[in-house]
């Protein structure tokens, strides 16, 4: 018997080391029908295509650049036609290598500065906009709080605290241990340069700001992406927009045995597909063979 368990488990590895293969050579080999004209990838000349008239911009989450967390996933949309952009917001001057510090509302006015920079580079008439965990919630926030939501035609957004995180329980145990609870936390997450923290929590004023009324903003398209062993935005279904226009989908509707975490999600190949689709709807294609992302 125990002989038998094993030899399944080789086999499902086997089987899932082949897909993650097939799937990495994919990417690979994937080459524009109509690219666009420029570099693609932070560069400013980069004019859209008719194929992908609208630039990318891409947002990062909490501690992260935007040369670490989405980078692999923008060069790997460069390389399939779209221009694609990205910047670090939200850092402070003495820690210039770490972003998404500053509260929502601060690091919401300088992502809207970046995308109609953006647009008045490219000639776009609207951005498409993909974030990352704090990201996600820029990129639900910014639609609705910047007032440029004719300037925006795509949001997607992948592990978004829409609700507000308890991280797994950690911020309920905080209120419990911590004289004062929640508003003792908020004061240790400001001292520490990390307001965007306190925004986060369930209640957080940018959570409060984004969640007082619908968040959907009419002509947008919205996709909510996010995984089932999320660890970090938890309750995981506290991620996703229950609202008209909205597609909510968990990684393991597609890929029912991929483990990926919520830093994993960033990098993850079935994440990567279904952002694709949530691009470009009209050629969407199903995931042929899934692979196994990273639980962490």
């Amino acid at each position: 018997m125990r002989n038998s368990r094993v030899s399944r488990t080789k086999r499902w590895l086997a089987r899932a080391g082949l897909a993650l293969a097939v799937t990495i050579s994919a990417v690979a080999v994937a080459a524009p029908a109509q690219a666009a004209t420029g570099g693609g990838n932070n560069d400013f000349a980069c004019r859209p295509s008719a194929a992908h008239p609208d630039p990318v911009v891409l947002l990062h989450g909490t501690f992260a650049t935007y040369y670490e967390d989405l980078n692999f996933l923008q060069a790997d949309l460069a390389a399939k036609g779209y221009c694609t952009f990205s910047l670090t917001y939200g850092a402070y001057p003495q820690f210039p290598l770490v972003g998404g510090l500053k509260p929502v509302a601060e690091s919401s006015v300088e992502i809207k500065n970046y995308v109609e920079k953006v647009r008045a580079a490219t000639g776009a008439a609207k951005v498409d906009v993909v974030g990352h965990s704090e990201g996600g919630l820029q990129s639900l926030y910014l639609a609705k709080m910047q007032g440029i939501s004719s300037e925006i035609g795509r949001v997607v957004a992948l592990a978004p605290p829409t609700k507000g995180t308890d991280a797994s329980g950690l911020i309920t145990l905080a209120d419990l241990i911590l004289p004062g609870g929640q508003a003792t936390f908020n004061k240790i997450a400001s001292t520490l340069g990390i307001q965007v923290l306190a925004d986060e929590v369930p209640g957080g004023p940018a959570i409060q700001a984004l969640n007082n009324g619908p968040i959907a903003q009419p002509g947008i398209a919205y996709t909510v992406i996010t995984s089932k062993f999320d660890e970090l935005v938890t309750p995981t279904a506290s991620a996703f927009v229950r609202e008209p226009g909205v597609t909510n989908e968990y990684v393991q509707d597609f890929c029912p045995f991929d483990p990926v975490g919520h830093i994993g999600e960033a990098y993850d190949l079935n994440v990567w597909h279904l952002i694709g689709n949530a691009l470009d709807p009209t050629h969407a294609t199903p995931i042929a063979f899934c692979a196994v992302g990273s639980p962490g």
